[in-house]
């Protein structure tokens, strides 16, 4: 066996089957560590001593005696403990404001701070993000695992932020900056696939092939296929903002006319709602087909079997969501679209949010 291009060793495997073991746990109810074992495939030693060391990290916690009625002592359950560690994460979504917040393994929210941005953009901007990341960390009452930053633009693997025009970044080492001011890990993803990765973690129930669309000041949606994100070559995956729609469309912020921003993104819906009067229903309803249209090709090719929504309550309600629904089933084979969901993102206001906490568990704990 080869760990990335390496013979693997012990240790190797060892963490495998240690992410393994809370990969399961987090999804699951506590367990014995001799259901640990069944469900893992491991062998009871094994799943033993792994726990062993979890229990000593505080990572899992004992939580009671196995409720079954078999003969002599009850076995010990064991359950992942969320409040092991927190994660700090920043929402960097909102070219008003930047949004933090403290959270568990969970993803509940323990603290959240907001930053107003005053119009500062470059560097002055990524100072304001450098000192609300060390801030929340210093303010956790117990250990940080780490950072996760969902941060508008195009991000590549190493935390660099390509291009993120409205911010003034291009090729701007966001997670280096971040890390000089904090003592833990600093993961950093575009926003929209941070929500993607927690529709996939945190949703129910588990999904692996998914597309989660994010509807605001633009479009930009995150892809899973087969449980991993897909970023592309260029780190551009998920880019749908930017399709052609209505050729005699208004002009987009790209240059060209009818891109699917200036039909379905909030600031341009909102201005055509409010100019609607009875009509409200039919903008919406043109909106969200134009977004069916735009994700049928990609339903189809990559076998999803579900795509999230995530926007504002008013924009992406009942007759958006059935619009682009109707236009995915339209347009689609029947066996596309048999077992197909269009939903809307249970947590819409703080996922990007919660994508940073799924970001940091993935990396650091291997829970994905």
């Amino acid at each position: 066996m080869r760990v990335g291009g390496e013979k693997a060793l012990p240790e190797h495997t060892r963490q495998a089957n240690r992410s393994l073991i809370l990969r399961t746990l987090f999804r699951s109810d506590p367990m014995s560590r001799a259901d640990l074992a069944r469900a893992t495939e491991l062998t009871r030693v094994s799943v033993s001593r792994i726990v062993d060391d979890l229990a000593a990290e505080g990572i899992v916690r004992e939580s009671g005696p196995s409720p079954e009625g078999r003969v002599g002592k009850p076995s010990m359950l064991i359950a992942l403990n969320p409040d092991a560690y927190h994660v700090v994460t920043l929402d960097l979504s909102a070219y008003a404001e930047l949004t933090g917040a403290i959270m568990n393994l969970a993803g509940d929210v323990v603290h959240t701070m907001v930053v107003p941005t005053d119009g500062a953009r470059g560097d002055e901007l990524l100072a304001k993000v450098c000192a609300l990341a060390s801030a929340l960390v210093k303010r956790s009452t117990v250990r940080v695992l780490g950072v996760g930053v969902g941060s508008p633009g195009v991000v590549n693997a190493d935390g660099v932020v390509r291009e993120a025009v409205a911010f003034g970044w291009r090729d701007l080492d966001v997670g280096a900056a971040v890390s000089a001011v904090v003592p833990v890990p600093v993961h950093v993803a575009n926003d929209a696939n941070a929500a993607a990765l927690a529709a996939r973690t945190y949703g129910q129930p588990v999904v692996d092939n998914l597309a989660l669309v994010r509807i605001g000041q633009g479009i930009g949606s995150g892809v899973i296929v087969a449980g991993a994100l897909v970023t592309g070559e260029r780190f551009t995956a998920g880019e749908i903002g930017h399709v052609l729609v209505d050729e005699g469309g208004e002009v987009c912020r790209c240059g060209r006319r009818g891109c699917l921003e200036v039909v379905a993104a909030t600031p341009f819906l909102r201005r055509r709602l409010a100019d609607a009067g009875d009509d409200t229903d039919a903008v919406l309803a043109a909106a969200g087909q134009a977004l069916g249209r735009v994700l049928t090709p990609v339903v189809a090719a990559l076998g999803l079997e579900q795509v999230v929504l995530s926007g504002p309550p008013d924009v992406v309600g009942d007759v958006f969501l059935e619009a682009a629904k109707a236009a995915i089933e339209h347009e689609a084979l029947a066996i596309v679209t048999d077992d197909f969901e269009i939903r809307v993102a249970v947590r819409g206001d703080d996922i990007v949010l919660l994508g940073g906490t799924a970001l940091v568990v993935a990396e650091e704990l291997g829970i994905r």
